[in-house]
C-alpha cells in the first residue's frame, strides 16, 4: 500500500462527486426486476448511446420512458441542473453528520437517535425503513435489525458505508470497523459484511497501487467463509482467467439467483465486476458497473466513488461533474441544496490518515 499523499482533499471531492454522478448515472433504471443487462443495453442501442459515456440519453419510444423511474426527466444528460435528491447520497450526508456530531467513537444507538432526528420515515427504504419502525416502538440495537425485518442482508448497509472510507485514508480496517457499527442498526450477516467490504474498498482506494489491490485488501476485513467474500472472489478469478466482462456477469448471476436484486450478494458481483473490468477509468468503471443491472444506482454511486478517490475530482471528466452544480438537493434535514465543495471540505476536516 502507498501513501495517502498531499491531494487528500481532491480525492476526497472526488469520492463524492463520484458517488453523486453514479448514482444519478443509474438512477433512471434503479428497477431490477424490470432493467435487466439486456434492457439496459437495448435502451443505450436504440439512443445510439453505447459505449456509455455520458448520463443516460432521453428514452426514444414512450414505452421505455414509462418503464423508468418517475425522476428520470431530471437525471439524464442535457437536463440536469444540480443533483437529484436520493437515499444513496443522503446516508452519505447523514455519515458526516453522525461523525461531525458525535466523533468516531459514535455508538449503533447514536446512529438511530440521528436518524429519528435528521431523516423523514417515508425516505426510509426496506431494512431502514424496518429499523426506523423499531426505533420508535423503543427496541434498541440488535433488536432493531432482527426484529420483524426480512431485508437483513439487502444493500441497504453497503450504501452507508462511503463516509467511513473517505475519513480512514488507507486505513480499511478502521474504516470498516467504524461501518460496522453502523450498519448493525439495520442489518446483519451479509448486509454488515457488504458495509464493511465497502467502507474498506474506499479507504484502500486511496493507497493501493491499482483497483484490484483494493478489492483484494477490502476482502481481509470480512470472513473469508462468507457469502459475500466467496462471490468477489468468484468475479475475482474470473477476471484473472481472462473472462469478459458479460461472460462474468452471466456466470455470477446463475450462481446468485434467488437472491433478489436488492440483496447485498449479487450487487457486490456487479460493482466488483465494474471496478476490475473498468480498469481505473472513471467513465468506463461507472458505465459498466450502471450497465450491469441490478441496484443500478447504489452500485453506481459505490463504484463513481471508488474511481473518484482514485483519480481525483479534477481528473473526473467535465460531463459527470459539470451538470451537478455543485449541489445536492437531499432529504436529511438542514443539508437540502448543500454544496458538495462544502461536504467534502468538512468531509477532509474529519479524515484521519493511516497511521
Amino acid at each position: 500500500m502507498g501513501t495517502v499523499g498531499t491531494d487528500l482533499a481532491d480525492r476526497v471531492l472526488g469520492g463524492w462527486l463520484g458517488r453523486i454522478a453514479g448514482n444519478m448515472l443509474g438512477k433512471p433504471v434503479e428497477r431490477g426486476d424490470h432493467w435487466t443487462r439486456q434492457r439496459i443495453d437495448r435502451y443505450l442501442r436504440q439512443a445510439d448511446a453505447l459505449p456509455l459515456t455520458d448520463y443516460l440519453p432521453e428514452p426514444v419510444g414512450e414505452s421505455d420512458g414509462l418503464a423508468l423511474r418517475p425522476e428520470w426527466r431530471a437525471c439524464v444528460r442535457g437536463r440536469i441542473d444540480g443533483s437529484c435528491r436520493d437515499d444513496d447520497v443522503d446516508y452519505a450526508i447523514l455519515g458526516l453528520d453522525l461523525l461531525e456530531t458525535h466523533g468516531f467513537g459514535f455508538t449503533t444507538e447514536q446512529v438511530g437517535e440521528l436518524w429519528l432526528l435528521r431523516l423523514p420515515y417515508l425516505q426510509t427504504f426496506t431494512a431502514e425503513r424496518a429499523a426506523y419502525r423499531n426505533l420508535t416502538a423503543g427496541l434498541k440495537p440488535p433488536l432493531t435489525a432482527t426484529y420483524d425485518n426480512p431485508y437483513q442482508e439487502w444493500i441497504g448497509a453497503l450504501i452507508r458505508a462511503d463516509v467511513h472510507g473517505w475519513t480512514h485514508p488507507g486505513d480499511p480496517r478502521r474504516a470498516a470497523m467504524s461501518a460496522r457499527r453502523d450498519a448493525v442498526l439495520s442489518h446483519t450477516g451479509n448486509g454488515v459484511y457488504g458495509a464493511m467490504w465497502a467502507a474498506a474498498l474506499i479507504s484502500a482506494a486511496f493507497t493501493a497501487p491499482d483497483v484490484r489491490d483494493a478489492v483484494g485488501t477490502a476482502l481481509m476485513v470480512i470472513p473469508a467463509s462468507s457469502r459475500l467474500a466467496r462471490t468477489v472472489r468468484r468475479v475475482l478469478s474470473l477476471y484473472e482467467a481472462g473472462l469478459g466482462w458479460e461472460d462474468t456477469l452471466d456466470t455470477l448471476a446463475e450462481e446468485t439467483a434467488g437472491l433478489g436484486w436488492i440483496h447485498t450478494v449479487p450487487n457486490a458481483a456487479v460493482l466488483t465486476a465494474g471496478l476490475l473490468y473498468g480498469d481505473g477509468d472513471f467513465t468506463r468503471t461507472i458505465a459498466l458497473t450502471v450497465r450491469g443491472g441490478l441496484d443500478t444506482d447504489s452500485n453506481g454511486a459505490t463504484a463513481g466513488s471508488v474511481a473518484g478517490v482514485r483519480c481525483g475530482a479534477r481528473a473526473i471528466p467535465p460531463q459527470w461533474k459539470d451538470p451537478l452544480r455543485d449541489t445536492v438537493r437531499s432529504a436529511v434535514f438542514g443539508f437540502d441544496g448543500v454544496r458538495i465543495s462544502e461536504l467534502a471540505g468538512r468531509t477532509v476536516r474529519l479524515a484521519v490518515p493511516e497511521r
